[in-house]
């Protein structure tokens, strides 16, 4: 059973086979982050090859159906018919996106940051719409997410890093790193006039025991200091907060959310071994010339979406080229084209190229 080349039945086969036999081994289980993680392929795997496989059952008995309507002449099954393939063809199309996620991290959780760029109260604002999208999109996939660490501004949102819990959630949002582009009349001009903001956002994977991302001690300076903003009384006279540089690479990771200054060492050492995990990711792939031009082309300084609201509206993503006119549909959270069809444009090898007559979007 293969689909265009993207599920090879006989493939994850293979894999449970050899999951099931290490799983089969003496000693197997004395060794507990071991089997957690083969447990945990296990399942993925089984995952899967269930959902294709419901998916075939579903297109054969369809066939049925259809064969037996057009047999007897009875086109009053064509409803029921119709409405079969539009539930079959939403599961193949989810099904494929979980195929395209390959990456060793793509199934994990995810950390979301966001920070907005030059222009003031007009930058903050647009940080928090892009934090309001995000979150409602957890919210639609019965994703949990929590606020790890956050610096509020007059107007929004300077800075914030959220934690968002479910599966396959940095596989889906891996893509939503770059720049994020807003044109709008803002309604802190008392002119009405047409404002263009900028705010980037960057996903990085929750690391698992399946991944192992080492710190040394000396390799890093923890600081403490009194969280700032709400949180009551003891959050804000005391030496909550927690502040790591990696002295090697310069990356600095703040979290003062939890009350406890254990639990916020906890979450920022967690975020500090995603962005080192991702910093080494990162440098390994420059050794492949394309990659490295498509992370150029991501980077600060060039948008990756564009987010018009006047004098038209329109969301557009200059690197898949696509966009939706819907726009208060994606800020409420519908992203899930734009994952999808990047997701797919990097499968069959798309490169970015400039988009022609920008200004605008």
């Amino acid at each position: 059973m293969r689909f265009g080349g993207v599920f090879d039945s006989a493939a994850i086969r293979s894999k449970i086979g050899t999951k099931e036999a290490q799983s089969a081994e003496p000693g197997f289980w004395s060794d507990q982050k071991r089997s957690e993680r083969v447990m945990g392929e296990l399942k993925v795997l089984r995952n899967r090859l269930d959902s294709w496989e419901a998916i075939k059952r579903s297109m054969d008995a369809l066939d049925e159906i259809y064969d037996l309507a057009i047999e007897e002449g009875d086109s009053s099954l064509e409803p029921e018919i119709r409405a079969s393939l539009i539930d079959i063809r939403e599961r193949f199309e989810k099904a494929v996106t979980l195929e395209l996620m390959t990456g060793e991290a793509d199934r994990t959780g995810a950390f979301l940051s966001i920070h907005a760029g030059s222009g003031g109260t007009e930058a903050c604002d647009w940080a928090a719409m892009l934090l309001r999208m995000y979150t409602r999109w957890a919210e639609r996939r019965g994703f949990s997410y929590e606020v790890v660490d956050m610096l509020e501004a007059e107007g929004g949102v300077k800075s914030v890093t959220i934690e968002i819990d479910g599966a396959y959630a940095y596989g889906h949002l891996r893509g939503e790193s770059g720049v994020h582009r807003l044109v709008r009349i803002s309604p802190f001009d008392a002119n009405a006039r047409r404002h263009t903001s900028f705010a980037s956002v960057a996903a990085l994977p929750v690391l698992d025991d399946t991944i192992e991302v080492v710190v040394r001690p000396e390799d890093i300076r923890i600081d403490t200091y009194r969280a700032g903003g709400a949180g009551g009384q003891k959050v804000n006279k005391t030496d909550s907060a927690v502040r790591i540089t990696h002295l090697a690479t310069g990356i600095v990771v703040t979290c003062q959310n939890e009350r406890s200054q254990y639990k916020n060492k906890d979450v920022a050492m967690s975020v500090l071994k995603s962005r080192l995990y991702e910093q080494y990711r990162i440098e390994k792939d420059k050794e492949n010339s394309k990659y490295q031009a498509e992370k150029k082309e991501i980077a600060w300084g060039s948008q990756i979406r564009s987010y018009v609201f006047q004098p038209y509206t329109m969301v557009k993503d200059h690197r898949t080229k696509f966009s939706v006119g819907n726009i208060q549909g994606v800020m409420d959270g519908d992203i899930d084209p734009f994952i999808d069809s990047y997701l797919h444009f990097l499968w069959k090898g798309g490169t970015i190229e400039a988009d022609a007559g920008d200004d605008e979007v």
